[in-house]
C-alpha cells in the first residue's frame, strides 16, 4: 500500500514536478497535491494510486514494503534506459 510519504518522496527522489507526475500519471496536479499531504497509508481509487505508482516506477522508483519498520522508497539503480533527461531547474 503506497502512503503519502511514499508518494512525496519518491517524486522528491527523481526532481519530478507535480504536474510532470499528473501528466505521466493521468491524475489531476490537485488530486496528487491532496494525496501528498496524507500521513500513512493512501485510500483513493485504485486506479488513482495504480497510475501513480506505475509512473514512479517507470521513471526508476522502487516502493520499499514496510518490513519490520516504515514502508519506504529509493531509486534503482540501474534506471529504464528510456528515462526521461529532466532540465535542470535554472538551465
Amino acid at each position: 500500500m503506497l502512503t503519502g510519504e511514499q508518494l512525496r518522496a519518491a517524486r522528491a527522489m527523481l526532481k519530478m514536478e507535480q504536474g510532470e507526475l499528473a501528466e505521466l500519471s493521468s491524475v489531476s496536479v490537485e488530486t496528487i497535491k491532496r494525496l501528498e499531504r496524507i500521513e500513512g497509508p493512501i485510500s483513493a481509487n485504485s486506479m488513482t494510486l495504480d497510475g501513480l505508482q506505475r509512473a514512479l516506477e517507470a521513471e526508476g522508483a522502487v516502493f520499499l514494503p514496510e518490513n519490520g519498520g516504515l514502508p519506504g522508497v529509493r531509486i534503482r539503480r540501474d534506471p529504464p534506459a528510456n528515462i526521461r533527461t529532466r532540465k535542470r531547474r535554472g538551465e
